[in-house]
């Protein structure tokens, strides 16, 4: 049986152009699985698996947040580091129309719109994570400082248990 070939998504390409260094990861996507499946999946610690989420505040602005994989955002928290009254996650088809890819294969990287992009701050101590290459069952292995000097993400303390 051969391999899949890895996609060439907008973030592969933006990642590309960034010339970030990466290795690929396919694996196989189960829906609501979350960053547990691809941590089994890839024989890693969830911590290193890092979630995108997009949200939005209020006025309806909408946000990346980055997350280890085992811990989830206090909104709370969020309005409050970025200086709003609120944040919700976005549905799925909002999530969509402002990043371009579907729920469960959304990467920070080459969205369809640019939005602001916090991160927990334990993201950047790691060595290396695995963050999604905008596909359902696609994550690209990185060094987070190449994350932080493409994203140019605003660090937050918001991750809780």
């Amino acid at each position: 049986m051969a391999r899949e070939k890895p996609p060439i998504t907008p973030a592969i390409r933006m990642l590309r152009a960034e010339k970030v260094a990466f290795t690929d990861h396919l694996y196989a996507y189960e829906e609501k699985g979350g960053t547990a499946v691809s941590a089994r999946e890839l024989g890693v610690d969830e911590h290193c698996v890092i979630k995108t989420l997009v949200m939005e505040d209020e006025n309806r602005t909408p946000l990346i947040v980055l997350m280890h994989g085992d811990l989830q955002v206090s909104t709370r928290e969020l309005a409050r580091s970025a200086g709003v009254k609120q944040i919700s996650p976005c549905s799925p088809e909002t999530a969509r129309k402002h990043t371009g890819y579907l729920v469960g294969g959304t990467s920070p990287f080459g969205t369809r719109r640019t939005m602001q992009v916090f991160m927990e701050e334990g993201i950047a101590r790691l060595e290396k994570i695995y963050i999604n290459g905008g596909k359902r069952g696609y994550l690209v292995e990185m060094a987070p400082l190449d994350l932080v000097r493409v994203l140019k993400p605003i660090t937050v303390n918001v991750g809780i248990r």
